[in-house]
């Protein structure tokens, strides 16, 4: 009696997964090639506003380094 009901459940729990197998789970969208081309000619460039600031802050340290900066032969 046990051993049915183990292959009872089994086959319930394997008919819970049985449209898991036949879904599409690839992350895919259909855009024109004009829009793609936006897309691809976007990514070159930086958008993010925090990384822009980061940036920023970064050449503000620069050019305050720059300050210091003694070019001179020591020979």
């Amino acid at each position: 009696m046990s051993e049915d009901r183990k292959t009872y459940d089994d086959h319930s729990n394997d008919m819970t997964y049985e449209n898991e197998a036949s879904r599409d789970l690839s992350p895919m969208v259909q855009i024109s090639l004009r829009e793609y081309d936006k897309l691809k000619d976007r990514a070159k460039y930086i958008t993010d506003k925090d990384m822009i600031a980061c940036i920023d802050k970064i050449e503000e340290l620069v050019r305050a380094l720059r300050k210091h900066i003694v070019r001179t032969d020591l020979d």
